[in-house]
C-alpha cells in the first residue's frame, strides 16, 4: 500500500486553512465591533479624538457659524478681512501602521502569542477608522526586509491586510535579522507625506541594549512631528517576571542562543524582575520623549478594555483645559483672546 497522500488532499488542506483564516478574522471583526461598540459611545469611534488636524483652505470668517479659535491671522492681516482656516476630518486622513513582525514577537506564554495580539491591535485600528473613510496602510517588518502595503480605503484592503499579517511565516532563530524599527520608521516617514495617524505596534525591544537613548526614539520623534503618533507596547507577562519552574531552558529567538536558568532561585527571580521593570520604564521614557501616546497590551489581559481605556482617557485628557487657563482667564480677561494659529 502506497504511502504517497491522496490526489487532492494538499489543495483540500490549503482549503481547509483558509476557512479557518477567515474564521478567526470573522471573529476578531466580530470582536472589535461589537465589544468596542458596548464600551465606546459616539458616532465617531477613533483612538485620538478632534475634527481633524491637517490645514484646508481660508475662507471667510462668519459670526456666530465659525470657531474663532480656527482664526487665520496671516490671512486675516493681508486681506484686512477676518479669515479662518478649515480643517480636514480625521477621516480624511490617511492611517499608517507600522508592524513589528520580527522573531521576537513569535512568543507568548498567555491567551495568545504576541504576533496574535499585534494582528489584534491592527484589526481594532483599521475596524475603528475604516467606518469614516479613512485610507489604511501599513509597514511590514519581517525577515530582514520592509514590506509596504499601500494605503487604502474599504473593508476589503483592511481584511487583505489582516490575512497577510497572520500569513507571515515564523522568522526561524538562524534566519535573517529582523530591520531595526528605527530603519522601518524612517522608510514609513519618507512614504506617508500627508498628516495622519500612524501606529507603531511593537515590543520595542529593539536598539535597548547599553544606550542613553533606544535607537527608535530619533526615528519615531521624527515620525511624531507630522503626525499624531500612537506606540503599541506588546508584553508577555513572562517577560515581566519569571516564574518558578525548576530549570528552564530559554531560547534568544533573534539568535537561537539557549541558556539553562534554575528558576528556583529566589534572588535570581527578583534580579529577573526588576531588570524588566527597569527595561519597561526605559521603553516607557523613550516613547514620551518621542512623543508618542502610550497603549500597552498584554497577552494575559483583556485587550479590548486596554483599547477602549485608552481611547476614553484620550477624549477625557482632550476634552479638559489646560492646567491653569481658567485661573488665568478669569485673572485677566482681556488677555483671552483667539491663537493665531489651528486648532
Amino acid at each position: 500500500m502506497s504511502g504517497r497522500p491522496a490526489t487532492g488532499a494538499a489543495p483540500r488542506a490549503a482549503h481547509a486553512d483558509d476557512l479557518l483564516a477567515e474564521r478567526a478574522l470573522r471573529r476578531l471583526e466580530l470582536t472589535v465591533v461589537r465589544r468596542l461598540d458596548g464600551l465606546l459611545h459616539g458616532d465617531y469611534l477613533g483612538l485620538f479624538p478632534g475634527p481633524g488636524s491637517e490645514p484646508a483652505e481660508a475662507r471667510e470668517y462668519v459670526p456666530g457659524s465659525d470657531d474663532v479659535r480656527r482664526m487665520d491671522w496671516n490671512v486675516t492681516a493681508r486681506t484686512t478681512v477676518p479669515h479662518v482656516r478649515d480643517l480636514t476630518a480625521d477621516r480624511e486622513l490617511e492611517t499608517w501602521t507600522l508592524v513589528d513582525a520580527t522573531a521576537s514577537m513569535d512568543f507568548g506564554t498567555a491567551r495568545m502569542e504576541k504576533r496574535d495580539l499585534a494582528v489584534a491591535a491592527v484589526a481594532a485600528v483599521g475596524f475603528l477608522t475604516a467606518r469614516t473613510g479613512n485610507r489604511l496602510g501599513a509597514f511590514l517588518a519581517h525577515g530582514g526586509t520592509v514590506r509596504s502595503i499601500p494605503a487604502q480605503t474599504g473593508r476589503t484592503a483592511l481584511l487583505g491586510l489582516l490575512r497577510q499579517l497572520r500569513s507571515l511565516p515564523r522568522t526561524p532563530p538562524t534566519g535573517p535579522a529582523g530591520p531595526p524599527l528605527g530603519t522601518v520608521a524612517d522608510a514609513l516617514r519618507r512614504a506617508a507625506r500627508r498628516p495622519g495617524l500612524v501606529v507603531v505596534v511593537s515590543d520595542f525591544l529593539d536598539g535597548l541594549h547599553d544606550q542613553d537613548a533606544p535607537a527608535w526614539e530619533l526615528p519615531l520623534r521624527r515620525l511624531a512631528t507630522r503626525h499624531q503618533l500612537l506606540a503599541v507596547e506588546v508584553v508577555d507577562p513572562r517577560e515581566l517576571d519569571l516564574p518558578d519552574v525548576g530549570l528552564l531552558t530559554v531560547v534568544d529567538p533573534e539568535t537561537g542562543r539557549r541558556r539553562e536558568v534554575a528558576t528556583a532561585s529566589r534572588r535570581l527571580r527578583e534580579r529577573y524582575r526588576l531588570a524588566a521593570q527597569a527595561r519597561h520604564d526605559a521603553i516607557r521614557a523613550a516613547l514620551r520623549r518621542a512623543g508618542a501616546a502610550h497603549l500597552l497590551l498584554r497577552t494575559d489581559q483583556d485587550w479590548v478594555r486596554a483599547i477602549a481605556r485608552h481611547v476614553t482617557t484620550q477624549r477625557r485628557l482632550a476634552a479638559a483645559p489646560p492646567a491653569g487657563a481658567a485661573a488665568r482667564t478669569h485673572a485677566r480677561p482681556w488677555s483671552a483672546r483667539p491663537s493665531g494659529g489651528t486648532a
